[in-house]
């Protein structure tokens, strides 16, 4: 009986070590090769909630490369069809979402007769749902799209001088209601930057674009929003970071100017409209220490961060676009600024806006 009992612990000892070897194996392999859950008829997976799975369904990534060609174009089809009162009235977004879909994201295969003839089978009284509805990534690019543009054009009232009185006169209007960093009637060069290598603090890439400029170049709110990051970072210097209402577009402007970097009293959480003085170019950052000049040559770094998760605003999983062709898109609509007044060192704008996104 000894020896009987002892051959069976041995080959019980055995088929344990045999399983134990075999779930450590299947631990090692779906950790490097993670397969497809099974999912339900809902497209859930088996166990999840739809609150925990909807919360997954975002977009993960935009590689944004409209030309300005396509931009201007596509614009004015909107702007045009509005101020025009034509009977049907285009949405650029919609015409550029078409336009990614045929040429599979890549615009430098515009040609002028594809948008016209789009335009053309919508006047005649297709739908662009029918002309999309086998065009499987027309969603996702209309998603991106919107969530880049979605403020640029709209309506939206400006002032106008209104000659020897000192009232204001507000026009209504239909167009390019976001501006360009730069304040009207300053210089400024730039190039397409967007991926080159940076080296300060650790190796990375560049995630903006660069205009080059004068120290104390007024810079302009592009969009209205929301102030949501103000102060200094090592890397951007002084900084502005501005959040859109629908808080899908994060707007940073760093290397502000040392000493005075922004407007007076500008704060966290402060509503500023599109076309706001609220900094000064400058050359700050690449420094532990505040209020220091590191950067080379005075210039704004400008860039625009897409949100569709708010987990997607820090960490890793952050997405920032090439805005350099949005840059070239903003050079007509520039925000004219004066001093303020002889007593301080502060721009603001000539013109007053009401943006209709503020009271939204």
């Amino acid at each position: 009986m000894f020896i009987r009992s002892v051959k069976i612990n041995k080959s019980y000892l055995l088929f344990v070590s045999i399983v134990i070897s075999i779930l450590l194996i299947l631990i090692v392999v779906s950790a490097l090769y993670p397969i497809s859950l099974p999912v339900n008829s809902s497209g859930l997976i088996w166990g999840n909630t739809i609150e925990e799975t909807t919360k997954k369904n975002y977009i993960k990534w935009v590689d944004f490369n409209a030309t300005y060609d396509v931009l201007d174009k596509t614009s004015k089809f909107d702007i045009n069809s509005h101020n025009n009162g034509e009977a049907v009235q285009f949405n650029w977004i919609e015409l550029l979402s078409y336009l990614a879909c045929k040429y599979g994201g890549n615009f430098k295969k515009f040609q002028q007769n594809d948008l016209i003839s789009l335009t053309n089978k919508l006047k005649d009284g297709a739908t662009m749902e029918e002309l999309t509805k086998n065009m499987k990534n027309y969603a996702y690019y209309y998603q991106a799209f919107d969530a880049i543009l979605h403020e640029f054009i709209g309506e939206y009232e400006i002032e106008v001088p209104n000659a020897g009185t000192e009232e204001k006169t507000y026009i209504k209007k239909y167009g390019v209601k976001a501006f360009l960093p730069i304040a009207k009637n300053y210089s400024f060069s730039h190039y397409d930057d967007f991926g080159n290598a940076r080296s300060y603090g650790f190796k990375r890439v560049h995630l903006g674009n660069d205009l080059m400029g004068a120290i104390g170049t007024p810079i302009i709110a592009v969009e209205s929003g929301i102030v949501e990051a103000l102060g200094w970072n090592q890397y951007g210097g002084w900084r502005i970071g501005i959040r859109s209402f629908d808080k899908k577009r994060y707007y940073y402007y760093a290397h502000l100017r040392k000493d005075h970097p922004y407007v007076k009293d500008l704060q966290e959480g402060q509503i500023v409209k599109a076309g706001d003085v609220i900094g000064y170019l400058g050359m700050t950052g690449y420094s532990t220490k505040e209020n220091v000049n590191n950067i080379n040559v005075p210039h704004l770094h400008f860039g625009m961060q897409l949100i569709f998760d708010e987990c997607q605003k820090d960490g890793v999983n952050q997405i920032w676009i090439d805005v350099y062709q949005i840059i070239e898109f903003l050079r007509k609509n520039k925000s004219e600024v004066v001093r303020e007044n002889s007593d301080t060192k502060d721009f603001v704008r000539k013109y007053d806006l009401q943006d209709p996104s503020i009271s939204e």
